[in-house]
């Protein structure tokens, strides 16, 4: 698919989703990003840390039987793997129960990390591993060392803090948002909102940041390019439920945006379809070849529309 290899880190958590039903699923906003990339064919780094326990152990025999390199996923002693309490609502939209004190609390800086992240294409990050100063720390250091940032706000309230997404976004190249994260965002920044496009300019401007995309879920996205902005409809499907609907569609961003020659179209297009396909089926990281998501994509074949929606 790529003449060259891309390559891009993940930091963050590595988790079991744990569903009332007693079924548990890996998961984890950035792994599920990571899930998706090495999908497209993306070369997927994973920085993160699990406990050194059963659960740790068949983690990452999981992720090691889906081709995902592991040498970046810490094994601690001291803390045990993370497990979330997953429920669905009546809309089949996903709620967690993020429990504290876990592996990926205390991802450990390495000089091997840093020298991946640096050699990267992009680095894929979020809010929550950043909760506890130890992996915050780690963050802040891959951050300085990525040559390209992408930022996936992914609030967990109240597991995040002002200051420290106000210093990210400082740093960022690509920033993505909900429409709901946009919000909470403008109020943190005492910036009353207007519409969509005013905030996006705000962020821009406020932070220096090229690109923003606005996921709105049966509504459509948005992406924004320095002055010029996309927007794109959903497509509909029947949802099977919205486990990282967000992070395939983040995944599909990118793994199209960092292939030399792709206009913004396909770009979104590729996004669009990521995350309708994912949403089509049960959990964040379902089986699936990449001819399968291919065919979805061309039969859909999403086009722009010219104003809001």
């Amino acid at each position: 698919m790529n003449t060259k290899k891309i390559n891009v880190a993940c930091f963050g958590e590595v988790l079991w989703d744990k569903f009332m039903d007693g079924n548990r699923r890996a998961g984890g906003a950035p792994f599920n990003v990571a899930y998706h990339l090495s999908k497209m064919e993306i070369e997927a780094y994973m920085i993160s840390s699990v406990g050194k326990d059963a659960l740790g152990i068949e983690l990452l025999e999981k992720i090691q039987n889906w081709k995902i390199p592991t040498e970046g996923i810490q094994e601690s002693t001291q803390y045990p793997t993370s497990q979330v309490l997953a429920t669905l609502d009546e809309n089949n939209e996903a709620q967690y129960e993020i429990v504290d004190q876990v592996a990926w609390d205390y991802i450990e800086s390495q000089p091997s990390d840093i020298v991946k992240v640096a050699n990267s294409d992009a680095l894929v990050f979020g809010t929550l591993a950043a909760r506890n100063a130890t992996s915050r720390n780690t963050l802040l250091e891959l951050v300085e060392a990525s040559p390209y940032n992408i930022f996936d706000i992914n609030l967990r309230p109240p597991h995040f803090d002002v200051a420290l997404i106000k210093q990210l976004l400082h740093h960022t190249n690509l920033a993505k948002f909900n429409k709901a994260e946009l919000r909470l965002i403008l109020d943190f920044l005492d910036k009353s909102y207007q519409n969509e496009v005013d905030s996006i300019r705000f962020i821009q401007d406020t932070f220096g940041i090229k690109e923003v995309i606005v996921s709105k879920g049966s509504k459509g996205a948005i992406y924004a390019y320095e002055d010029v902005i996309y927007h794109y409809p959903t497509i509909p499907i029947t949802v099977k439920d919205t486990v990282g609907s967000g992070d395939s569609f983040l995944a599909g961003f990118i793994s199209k945006s960092l292939e030399k020659g792709s206009s913004a179209e396909e770009i979104m297009s590729n996004a669009v379809s990521l995350g309708a396909f994912i949403t089509s089926k049960e959990g964040a990281c379902p089986d699936y070849s990449l001819s399968d998501f291919l065919a979805f994509r061309d039969q859909h074949n999403v086009k722009p529309i010219p104003e809001l929606i």
